[in-house]
């Protein structure tokens, strides 16, 4: 089994695949299959979302490549570029994961959501397809395809002593607790 702490640079070559859903992908402490078949028990610090791109380092030198996992959503459409953006707003402001795109927008399954939204004049449709939401302002905002290792001009995140560039660090210092391979389940 393969155990990872830390990210690899977004350029390595990967030589092996984690294919997970968005929900798995926000857990910080995991054991999870690799494509391979092989095993990997991961623990990176709290509150880290795996992103689609993303790279983790194993402890015996193995980068594995992270991707999104297609799954079921919700799209909604509109020609009107000010219609998406109200829509936009409106699942913000209920902190909503959503992923923007040129056109579209997509969100995990709600009926409540999917009517508001079309109430709102959106054309809303069932989709399966990989999602990767935003981060937030003040998470790990990033942009997709950002090379990770070093830091990043825009990446942002305000910490105790600063702001940090790191978008891994989530800029409390280390890890409050060691980690145990066996305590995952």
């Amino acid at each position: 089994m393969h155990f990872a702490e830390s990210f690899a640079a977004a350029d390595a070559p990967a030589g092996d695949r984690l294919l997970l859903p968005y929900e798995a992908r926000r857990k910080s402490r995991q054991r999870v299959r690799l494509e391979s078949g092989d095993e990997l028990g991961y623990v990176l610090p709290a509150g880290t979302v795996l992103r689609h791109g993303d790279r983790l380092l194993s402890d015996d030198g193995l980068v594995i490549e992270v991707a999104a996992a297609p799954e079921a959503l919700l799209e909604v459409r509109s020609s009107d570029r000010m219609l998406l953006l109200r829509a936009a707003y409106h699942l913000g402001n209920r902190h909503v994961p959503v992923q923007l795109a040129d056109g579209f927008l997509r969100l995990q399954p709600d009926h409540v959501l999917g009517a508001m939204l079309h109430g709102l004049g959106c054309a809303v449709s069932e989709v399966e397809a990989p999602f990767d939401p935003e981060g937030g302002a003040y998470g790990t905002a990033h942009p997709h395809g950002a090379a990770h290792g070093h830091g990043h001009a825009d990446d942002y995140r305000p910490t105790r002593g600063g702001w940090a560039v790191d978008p891994h660090d989530p800029g409390h210092g280390p890890h409050r607790s060691p980690a145990r391979i066996h305590e995952f389940k």
